[in-house]
C-alpha cells in the first residue's frame, strides 16, 4: 500500500526556518509531480510547491524566494525548505504526488496525512 507521510512541522518564531519532509513508500512504478499543499483554518487548501521529474518547480508567489522544494529520487522524499517564515504561514501542509503503484497500476493523487506549522512571537 503506498503511502506519504510527512514529518518536520511545529512551532517557529517569525523569521525562523522548518525544513519538511514526505517520504512516500509502498510498491510503486512511478511517482509524479510531488509537491506541498497548505490549509489554514477557515480557508482553502492550495498549493505551496511542486517539483517536476525533470527538476522544475512551481511556487505560489506568496512563498517565492523564502521556500524550496527539492526531491531524493533514490529515498522518494520530497522536502520543502521554508523560511523568513511568517505568521500568515501558518497552517496543515500536506504533501501530494502523482502515483502510479503495482497493486493500482492508474495515476492516482495520494496525500499524506498532513503536518501543521505554527508561526508565532
Amino acid at each position: 500500500q503506498v503511502q506519504l507521510v510527512e514529518s518536520g512541522g511545529g512551532s517557529v518564531q517569525p523569521g525562523g526556518s522548518l525544513r519538511l519532509s514526505c517520504a512516500a513508500s509502498g510498491s510503486m512504478v512511478s511517482i509524479n509531480s510531488p509537491g506541498w499543499f497548505r490549509q489554514a483554518p477557515g480557508k482553502q487548501r492550495e498549493l505551496v510547491a511542486k517539483i517536476t521529474s525533470g527538476g522544475r518547480t512551481d511556487y505560489a508567489d506568496s512563498v517565492k524566494g523564502r521556500f524550496t522544494i527539492s526531491r531524493d529520487g533514490a529515498k522518494n522524499t520530497v522536502y520543502l525548505q521554508m523560511s523568513s517564515l511568517k505568521p500568515e504561514d501558518t497552517a496543515v501542509y500536506y504533501c501530494n504526488a502523482l502515483i502510479v503503484s503495482l497493486a493500482d497500476p492508474v495515476v492516482r493523487a495520494y496525500w499524506g496525512q498532513g503536518t501543521q506549522v505554527n508561526v508565532s512571537s
